[in-house]
């Protein structure tokens, strides 16, 4: 199971990348059969929005232990990853293209510049999931210890890397991928703001439990790295 719902993670992270990039998938954001302006938008914000709520309300604690109580604790965050991963696959589906161009950068390169930085805010987003634990992070830490009759163990606090020089280097990630294209259309824009403004909130209810679990060293890691930009000061 834990195996499995991995796979579909890496289909479907994979094919983001085509998505947001306008490459190699037969559907990005801005190709397909095109609607109605509002009618485009309000299914799109549906789309985000029912992403946004499973995200946030499967990472509660609160959530987890009730849930926890529905299905086995080994594949609780597997489960997470699953409805994750297929949300975001329903929405490259079901996305509809907004084509209107916002910036269209010629100057070649200016283009390079932002597709590096395009690559280099993927690459952010693997790279921090490693730089704590990926196979815990995506549910098969879990699996493999209870195929081995071994009890969980947290991976505790880490603040090793790139998380010595921000806090969510992993959105940060996510912020420069989303927004690093030298053509960037309504859709896509849209696709950027509400993303922008979820992973902003969403923190805000992240950073509250990680004070909850890990208390006065979290509090002196807030005071001491920033949020998201290395060069903002302290926190933000």
């Amino acid at each position: 199971y834990g195996v499995m719902i991995y796979l579909v993670f890496l289909i479907m992270n994979i094919y983001s990348v085509g998505f947001l990039g306008n490459m190699v998938v037969p559907k990005s954001i801005d190709s397909g059969a095109e609607a109605p302006f509002d009618r485009a938008l309000l299914i799109n914000a549906f789309l985000l929005g029912l992403f946004a709520v499973q995200h946030s309300v499967m990472a509660r604690p609160a959530f987890k232990t009730w849930w926890t109580k529905v299905i086995p604790p080994p594949i609780e965050r597997s489960t997470y990853v699953l409805f994750a991963s297929l949300l975001m696959i329903f929405l490259f589906w079901q996305w509809r293209p907004m084509p209107g161009v916002v910036w269209n950068v010629e100057n070649a390169i200016a283009r390079v510049i932002l597709l590096t930085l395009f690559w280099i805010g993927w690459l952010f987003v693997m790279l921090s999931t490693y730089m704590i634990d990926h196979f815990d992070l995506f549910g098969l830490r879990q699996v493999y210890l209870y195929l081995r009759n071994e009890p969980y163990s947290e991976i505790g606090f880490q603040t090793h890397a790139l998380y010595k020089y921000v806090r969510h280097p992993l959105m940060l990630g996510f912020l420069i991928w989303f927004w690093a294209t030298p053509r960037m259309t309504v859709g896509h824009l849209v696709f950027a703001l509400a993303s922008t403004g979820y992973i902003l909130v969403a923190l805000q209810f992240e950073e509250r439990d990680l004070v909850s679990v890990y208390g006065d060293a979290y509090r002196e890691y807030k005071r001491k790295v920033p949020m998201l930009f290395p060069l903002s000061g302290k926190k933000k």
